[in-house]
């Protein structure tokens, strides 16, 4: 059994990793179709978000008073080290594909993961795991599709 403590920084870095660099990315291609700008930008979330996420988890769960300094800890440096971990992995495809193909291959490798932590975390909660995989998928897709607009209609106002 996983520690409460490395649940909750390996579910909220490894969430946070997938859907705001899949954000950033599909919003960086859509605006500029740089591939500089998307790497430029999974190195700055992969940096600065993980170790903003990992103070958030940080203050989060020391606002709790039944939670230990050591359970503090652990959900800060898990969420720190998932999310930087998984974010830097949508840098493989960047550097070996097309950028076109690079964010696709991302977005599905981003799916992929996403589902599978929602059906583990469905599985150890005794919840219906289609419903929470088609739940968690949808919002992460969700955020795409908007990114995607947004990234156009920055690239049409300020370009």
């Amino acid at each position: 059994m996983v520690r409460e403590s490395l649940k909750t920084g390996l579910g909220f870095g490894l969430t946070s990793g997938i859907i705001t660099t899949l954000g950033l990315m599909v919003g960086l291609y859509s605006g500029t179709n740089s591939k500089l700008a998307v790497i430029g930008g999974i190195l700055t979330i992969a940096i600065a978000d993980s170790f903003s996420d990992a103070l958030g988890i940080h203050i989060s769960e020391e606002s709790k008073k039944t939670t230990t300094e050591k359970h503090v800890w652990e959900s800060t440096l898990c969420t720190f080290f998932t999310k930087l971990f998984f974010a830097l992995t949508f840098l493989i495809p960047v550097l070996v594909f097309p950028l076109k193909s690079a964010v696709l291959v991302s977005i599905i490798w981003g799916m992929m993961l996403l589902g599978l932590f929602s059906a583990y975390i469905a599985k150890s909660n005794k919840d219906k795991v289609l419903n929470v995989v088609v739940e968690h998928v949808f919002i992460a897709l969700l955020v795409v599709v908007i990114t995607y607009y947004a990234g156009q209609s920055i690239a049409q106002i300020f370009g």
